[in-house]
């Protein structure tokens, strides 16, 4: 008697593969919903709390010193929990951490509130480093830049809803907002408790430890052994200050400069989120044909460099937003080079490769709000449209210039030792 063939298991993995990636770019939209409808209130949360632009400024830096702090020490050990556990659990997690924080935020009736649940929710929450680990896991390696670029353009579409969201709720009440971002965090639980598949077989995990998994610079070290990786952690890291002294100066920059508003800031990130979904979502594709990731990062260094400088220099309002449309090759940054770091790592440490990635960023991110508040205090006194409040954009500037030499200098040395290892034809 015969019987059918069975299923090829590679079909059957193709498939799973197939499926989980709508999954992640699902729950990576809703948990950017979540975030980005903060965004454009808690600095005018904090203001609440402070009598003079230049405290808000100060006091701004340490709620957002807290949060990336304690991220820093925490996203390895998560990212290793999820190479030992699976990136299932530990997304449900950071889901449920994140509801509960911005809920206390919304009831928050002093600064020392603020700064205590943003530690609490930076320790818990590393949804973005598990998601690249989980797209990793389901993506071939010659395909993981374009797929890091659809995760991006879910960020991107996050801060297309969330800040409009929250610029217009938070013009009703500056509270408003958390709690409507503390709901959708729940229903993000709810969808991947209930909906979303787990992307890491058990023949792919690796034993936890402790010893090492609180070690962050244990992380970053092993990150820079990588091959083909090297320079390229310091290019993470300066690309990584720019963007957040970037993201921890633009609503006070703005306010300060322009005098914009919740409402005002909420269009505007708007615009950062709708220009980053395209690109990574539709151009960053048929950019790849035609550009290696290499290229690509280089191209996207040179852009946002020029871009930096010209968002300090704007003298209006409307010049923000033409700097952003023209700045469209700065979003393909982020992708081509997570996707070389991916590349460089085995399938058993995806995990811990994008934690320690994310820890660089935490770093990064711990360091943004040192740099940024005493600039932001420094020009907080000066009369609006002077074009030296844009002080900490000049500063981002200078960082991108570093991280482009130093990525000009790793991409061609890579090129130049392919050429003398390539076999020589008589």
């Amino acid at each position: 008697m015969t019987s059918s063939p069975p299923t090829s298991a590679p079909a059957a993995d193709a498939g799973r593969r197939r499926a989980a990636m709508p999954f992640i770019m699902i729950t990576v939209l809703i948990d950017m919903v979540s975030i980005g409808l903060m965004v454009p209130v808690l600095p005018a949360l904090v203001g609440t709390f402070t009598s003079s632009q230049t405290e808000q400024a100060w006091w701004y830096g340490a709620v957002t010193f807290a949060f990336s702090f304690a991220n820093f020490i925490a996203s390895p050990v998560l990212g290793a929990l999820s190479d030992r556990f699976g990136r299932r659990p530990v997304l449900l997690v950071g889901f449920c951490a994140l509801s509960l924080s911005f809920f206390v935020t919304a009831l928050a009736t002093a600064i020392w509130m603020l700064i205590v649940v943003r530690l609490f929710s930076g320790a818990m929450q590393s949804n973005a480093s598990v998601a690249n680990a989980y797209v990793a896991d389901i993506t071939p390696p010659e395909d993981r830049a374009k797929r890091f670029g659809l995760v991006g353009a879910m960020f991107g579409l996050g801060f297309i809803l969330g800040p409009v969201m929250g610029g217009l709720l938070g013009a009703i009440d500056l509270r408003l907002p958390f709690f409507v971002a503390g709901t959708l965090s729940l229903l993000n639980l709810l969808y991947g408790w209930f909906v979303l598949p787990e992307s890491l077989p058990a023949d792919r995990r690796r034993p936890f430890s402790w010893r090492a998994a609180l070690n962050p610079i244990a992380a970053l070290a092993e990150l820079g052994r990588l091959g083909g990786v090297g320079v390229l952690v310091a290019v993470v890291a300066c690309t990584a200050l720019a963007q957040f002294v970037l993201y921890t100066s633009w609503v006070l920059y703005t306010t300060f400069k322009f005098g914009w508003g919740p409402q005002e800031n909420g269009w505007s990130l708007f615009t950062v989120g709708i220009t980053s979904a395209l690109v990574q979502g539709f151009v960053l594709g048929r950019l790849l044909k035609r550009f290696s990731p290499q290229r690509l990062a280089v191209m996207g260094l040179v852009s946002s460099t020029l871009a930096y400088a010209a968002y300090g220099a704007a003298g209006a309002g409307w010049m923000m937003y033409v700097i952003v449309l023209c700045n469209v090759l700065a979003f393909t940054v982020s992708a081509s080079i997570q996707s070389i770091i991916s590349g460089a790592a085995d399938a058993t440490t995806q995990g811990r490769t994008m934690g320690a990635v994310s820890s660089l960023q935490s770093l990064m991110a711990v360091v943004a709000p040192v740099v940024s508040a005493p600039l932001l205090g420094a020009v907080s006194h000066l009369p609006r449209g002077d074009w030296r409040i844009g002080a900490p954009f000049y500063f981002c500037a200078l960082v991108q210039l570093a991280a482009l030499v130093l990525a000009w200098h790793h991409f061609s040395a890579e090129r130049r030792a392919r050429i003398a290892a390539a076999p020589r034809t008589t």
